[in-house]
């Protein structure tokens, strides 16, 4: 097993028996230690940030109700799915894109809708985008989530001018002609938007660019974003494709250290493991490709660990944050729908996924400072689904629900040695986990059992941790292919957890085969 994947704990010499959950046989126990950590080490809660690119219907037909449709609305934005993200506390949100954003230049899409121009979103289906969805809506929409704007700014066809008027027509409060139209277009007060990314996937979509040449350009572009009174910018790197380590090399070696302030990264997990040909289907997988899928995602670990100690190598201090800016799972589209919209359905193992991963960030905090889910409404691996006036929320939403505890919370390392789920003679670990402490002394242990057939029994000590009770909620369904529907939009919902128990100064859990589990001790 990959040492680092047993989340930096101390290797203890057990070997779990583990017999089917529904066989008489007693199951060994996996022991926990749950430890004191450094207590200035804290969760992100930009972690559990979203993202709502211009591709398919996340934007039109998604926060952008259709005209005529009857749903709660403000403006065109859709309150149901407004309130649903309120929720679960959404932190931060990026737009306009992904590669959509190197295609979008900002100024078509403020003033009156009716003179705003139209384009071809050319990336994702060739479909007209008619700019009725700007700057002035997205922003708007972060306000009433609450949620912190993460904006894209073109570097593969847009120029640093125009980067630059963005941020001022944003972020000043002088009365230039940016700030002028900015008042003109129903803004008197400026916006101070902080979070910049300077260009998006610049070693493909954004530029088909070389580590080299990019860290040049982005050096120009990092030279006039520049700060205005109240907004300090976080400049953002467009970072590295999964295990390029030479892309993260050069940006960490080329670019001083005070010219940004977070690194990307794109990882998504593909149940086939190939972009070439089927990535797998959404649903109706037998258990093969559930493994392979589980496999994959468990490469994030890895992959954020090789990133990490690259910038470590010029970062000791750990001032830059790694942004895991794009994650999650990628399948082929359901059948019938347009293949440029990226529509997927959302299971069970989506949820073990999206769990298995924010444990990984977590446990990662020194360096990941924040994530975007991609997407956050009908593309992808996303948060909510839609027909017409019909929503619902997906496995994955629910996870996100279970982990918002850990948000902004002291992180607590843990130490155990994982039993291992075995399939067609591999082997990946069943039993992820991380932990953290809340402001109000509450500590919050977040456990994903992979193995699809069998329950695990966990003992936990907590030294140092005094608590009175336990309780927890549970995720979970009858196979891990389940999903909601339109027509049944909760057989896969969050339910209360009653597998643990307090046992003298430890903690007893038997935690249920395929399932994410949210503990909370007071």
């Amino acid at each position: 097993m990959n040492s680092h994947f047993q989340f930096r704990r101390q290797a203890l010499a057990l070997v779990l028996a583990a017999a089917p959950a529904t066989a008489a046989l007693a199951q060994a126990t996996v022991p926990i230690t749950v430890q004191a950590g450094n207590p200035s080490l804290v969760i992100s809660k930009d972690i559990q940030g979203q993202f709502a690119e211009h591709l398919g219907r996340c934007i039109y037909g998604g926060f952008w109700a259709e005209p005529g449709l009857s749903v709660p609305q403000q403006g065109r934005i859709r309150l149901d799915i407004v309130e649903a993200l309120k929720k679960i506390h959404v932190p931060n949100l990026r737009w306009p894109g992904g590669c959509f954003a190197d295609t979008y230049h900002w100024h078509d899409g403020v003033g009156p809708t009716a003179q705003r121009p139209k384009m071809l979103n050319l990336w994702w289906g060739n479909t007209l985008e008619d700019n009725s969805f700007g700057t002035h809506e997205f922003m708007e929409l972060c306000q009433l989530l609450g949620t912190t704007p993460y904006l894209a700014a073109n570097v593969g066809s847009g120029t640093v001018q125009e980067m630059s008027n963005w941020m001022e027509y944003l972020n000043s409060n002088e009365d230039t002609p940016m700030v002028l139209e900015r008042r003109k277009n129903g803004h008197p007060e400026p916006y101070k938007v902080s979070w910049w990314g300077i260009g998006n996937e610049s070693w493909g979509c954004g530029g088909n660019m070389t580590a080299e040449y990019y860290t040049d350009v982005y050096k120009r572009y990092a030279t006039f974003a520049h700060d205005y009174p109240g907004t300090r910018l976080k400049k953002i790197v467009s970072g590295a494709n999964g295990d390029d380590t030479h892309w993260t090399e050069t940006c960490m070696k080329n670019i001083p250290l005070n010219q940004m302030w977070g690194l990307t990264l794109h990882q998504y997990t593909l149940p086939t493991g190939s972009w070439s040909g089927s990535k797998g289907k959404a649903t109706g997988f037998g258990e093969d490709m559930y493994f392979s899928t589980l496999r994959n995602c468990l490469k994030m670990d890895a992959i954020v660990t090789k990133h990490a100690a690259i910038m470590d190598k010029y970062d000791k201090d750990k001032k830059v944050a790694l942004l895991v800016d794009e994650w999650g799972v990628w399948t082929d589209v359901e059948p019938g729908t347009n293949p440029g919209f990226l529509y997927q359905q959302n299971t069970l193992r989506d949820a073990l996924v999206a769990g298995t991963t924010l444990n990984i960030f977590n446990n990662h905090c020194d360096r990941v400072k924040g994530a975007n889910l991609a997407q956050a409404v009908n593309v992808l691996q996303a948060l909510v689904l839609t027909d017409k006036e019909k929503m619902l929320l997906t496995p994955t939403y629910h996870v996100f629900d279970l982990y918002q505890v850990h948000q902004d919370a002291k992180f607590l390392p843990l130490q155990f040695t994982s039993p291992e789920y075995s399939f067609g003679g591999e082997k990946i670990p069943a039993l992820n986990a991380s932990a953290s402490k809340d402001k109000n002394g509450a500590v919050h242990i977040s456990l994903v059992n992979l193995d699809p057939k069998n329950a695990l029994n966990l003992e936990t000590a907590l030294p140092g941790v005094r608590f009175k009770t336990v309780t927890g909620r549970v995720l979970t369904s009858a196979s891990v292919s389940d999903y909601n529907t339109f027509d049944k939009p909760n057989n896969i919902k969050l339910a209360a957890f009653t597998g643990a128990k307090k046992r003298g100064d430890k903690l007893a859990v038997t935690l249920p085969a395929k399932s994410v589990v949210v503990l909370e001790l007071k």
